[in-house]
Parts: structure tokens; C-alpha cells; sequence
């Protein structure tokens, strides 16, 4: 991929994410995420790139725009595409932290092809790469990643979803004396936050989505760090009812026809198999990771966390955009 497909794509995350914030607070999250979709496809497909989505909105009959198999861009080279054009509709439907526009891409054909499903996920950074295994009990896991790290148990930060699911594996590593952050969504800054120069997190756990694990492989790739990972189907997550045991027997066979697996060890390799992977993330609302949109009138500033794999470059992009001066489209849609 060209190196100035870089910017290309910090602008397509920066316009999703300045459309998301038009209906922050608002309750709204499904109006959220249409305008950042929008927007996000319109810029894609003003991008010199043969591209494909492989992991976005969903199959092609329950997303309008952006399903797994969509064609984007104008002509160019040929990209793979994994989007989250809001990682966080919920936060900024509520006006909370840590809500992100996401774009990640790669080579043609070295993302893992997925449904939108569950996903078990274990991230570290560069200092404990090759000490993780998810067939290993997660404690085990812990206990070798804090020897890889050279420090206590009772030293190591692991974030983790802060949801019913997780409530007995939190109390269980709070009472192995672990630092626990319990966030309440995103687990793809949760996940980048563990490869950081600057930030205390050790280690991302928990059961998410799918098309955010993808991502987050593109990013841990690019920045050193290690992840396994093993998709779930809705009954074994959820209530094992009527409803999501059909749910889960129609996922498992989507994976059949994808020619992937349910249930099984998934190391980075197998969802990222190339360095050669751009990743951009824009701030919608203040977190951890990023600075949220400061909006004045119809002037607004973002920040961008920009980062190439294959030189390993990692940059923060402040941008002050004149929302009236953009595409008159794109000016409804975010104005």
C-alpha cells in the first residue's frame, strides 16, 4: 500500500467520527452510526484504492452500506478493509468516553474473514509476546505475562468489558490481587492501549465482537504486540435459549462457508498475516486513547492516532476542520 494512503485514511476516520459527533448526547445511537457509515463510504470511495470490506456493518441483507463484501474506493491498489465507523454508538448516543471512528487496512487477503459474532480475545504488548495461550486457563495466562514482565501479579493492569459475562472473572483476578479497569465499551482502544509506550495497561481480556478483534489484530501487528483469539457462537456467550442456539447454528454455519471454525485457537497470525497494515483511529468523545472533538460553531478539532506496520510509525494528527467549507454532501450530513 502506498505510504500516502496513510492520510487518505486519517481523513475518511476524522469525517465518520465529525458525523457520529452531530448526534452526540442526543440517545440516538442508530442515527449516530447511519451518519458516520455514511460518511465513511462516501470518503472511502473517493479513495484512489480497489478495496473491499471484510469486516463492517454486517451481510450484505441487514447493512445498506458497508457489508462484508461491499467494493469501495476509485481505482488502485488492491486493500483489504475491516471499519468500525463507530466503536462506541451507545457512548456517544449517551454523550461518554472512549467512543472512536475506526478504519484498518491491509494487503488483499491477509485479514480473517468472519461473520459479525462474539469473540474471545487476549492482547499483550511487545514485552510479553509468545507468553500467551487462549487454551491455557486465564489465570495461567496472567501468571505468565506477568513473568514475561518481570513484575508481581499484583502489579499487572488488565482491562476487560464491564459486562455481566465478565463479572465472576473480574472478581476472580481482583482476588488474585490483579488491577482491574472495567470499561463499559471498546475494546479496540482497550486492546492498543496494552502496545502504548505511554500507557499502565498489561493486558486486554474479554468476550467482544468480532469485527473489532479483527481490528484490533491489525494494530497490535503493526505495533509489536501479541493476541490469540477464538470465536464464540451466541449460545455459548448468551443464555443458551431457543432463540440464540439458532442464532449460534446459524453462525457456526457461516463459518463453515467461510471455511473457518468456531471454537478453536486463533493466534495473530490468522487474523492479521501481513505487516504491511494501516490503521487509523479519530476520537469522537474523550478517552484514554484519544481526545474527543472540541466543536465551536462550525469550526471542530479532532485527534487521530495514525499507525503504519510496516515502519512501525506511530503518529497523533490534531486537525482543525472548517465544517462549512467541506463536500456539500458530506456538509449535510455532518452540520
Amino acid at each position: 500500500m502506498k505510504r500516502d494512503l496513510a492520510i487518505a485514511f486519517s481523513r475518511i476516520t476524522e469525517g465518520a467520527a465529525l458525523a457520529g459527533h452531530k448526534w452526540l448526547g442526543r440517545g440516538d445511537k442508530n442515527a449516530a452510526d447511519g451518519a458516520a457509515v455514511e460518511v465513511m463510504r462516501i470518503l472511502l470511495n473517493q479513495t484512489e484504492i480497489n478495496g473491499e470490506i471484510v469486516i463492517g456493518e454486517g451481510e450484505i441483507d441487514e447493512a445498506p452500506m458497508l457489508y462484508i463484501g461491499e467494493k469501495v474506493g476509485s481505482g488502485g491498489d488492491l486493500v483489504d478493509i475491516a471499519v468500525d465507523p463507530i466503536e462506541g454508538t451507545r457512548m456517544t448516543a449517551m454523550g461518554q468516553s472512549n467512543a472512536l471512528a475506526v478504519l484498518a487496512a491491509t494487503e488483499k487477503g491477509c485479514f480473517l474473514k468472519a461473520p459479525d459474532m462474539y469473540m474471545e480475545k487476549l492482547v499483550v504488548g511487545p514485552c510479553a509476546k509468545g507468553a500467551i495461550n487462549i487454551d491455557l486457563p486465564l489465570s495461567e495466562n496472567l501468571i505468565n505475562i506477568a513473568h514475561a514482565l518481570d513484575k508481581p501479579l499484583n502489579e499487572l493492569v488488565v482491562t476487560i468489558l464491564a459486562k455481566p459475562r465478565h463479572d465472576k472473572i473480574i472478581a476472580d483476578m481482583q482476588a488474585q490481587g490483579i488491577k482491574v479497569f472495567a470499561v463499559p465499551d471498546g475494546d479496540v482502544a482497550a486492546s492498543v492501549l496494552t502496545c502504548m509506550p505511554d500507557s499502565e495497561v498489561d493486558v486486554m481480556y474479554g468476550i467482544g465482537g468480532a469485527p473489532e478483534g479483527v481490528i484490533s489484530s491489525a494494530v497490535i501487528r503493526a505495533l509489536g504486540g501479541d493476541m490469540e483469539a477464538r470465536l464464540l457462537p451466541r449460545h455459548q456467550v448468551k443464555e443458551d435459549t431457543k432463540e440464540t442456539r439458532l442464532l449460534g447454528e446459524q453462525e457456526i454455519a457461516r463459518c463453515h462457508e467461510m471455511g473457518i471454525k468456531t471454537n478453536i485457537r486463533l493466534q495473530l497470525h490468522d487474523m492479521a498475516s501481513s505487516d504491511n497494515v494501516i490503521f487509523s483511529a479519530t476520537g469522537i468523545t474523550k478517552g484514554d486513547l484519544l481526545e474527543g472533538i472540541m466543536r465551536k460553531g462550525n469550526i471542530a478539532t479532532t485527534e487521530t492516532l495514525l499507525i503504519r506496520g510496516k515502519c512501525r510509525t506511530i503518529r497523533r494528527i490534531q486537525s482543525t476542520h472548517y465544517l462549512d467549507r467541506k463536500d456539500e454532501i458530506i456538509k449535510e450530513i455532518i452540520l
